[in-house]
């Protein structure tokens, strides 16, 4: 995909949409809402770790959701 795709253009766009995107539990589902921010920052980002990505992704949940995740993970919050 990257290698098809890659312009600047596509860059400044997928940057913006990822970017952008912050999880609504009211109209998104969480795992669509994931597996595509995922997909996104995966393209823009090749070399980042699954756990940057993951953190990155958890960043933009925010608030309650964030928090308790964080506290049910390996690392303490």
């Amino acid at each position: 995909m990257i290698t098809k795709w890659a312009n600047n253009s596509w860059k400044f766009n997928m940057e913006n949409a990822v970017e952008s995107a912050i999880f609504n539990s009211e109209k998104d589902k969480p795992l669509t809402w994931f597996l595509k921010q995922k997909d996104g920052l995966s393209a823009l980002h090749p070399d980042m770790s699954d756990t940057m990505i993951n953190m990155k992704i958890l960043r933009k949940c925010g608030g309650e959701l964030e928090h308790a995740i964080k506290c049910r993970g390996v690392e303490p919050c």
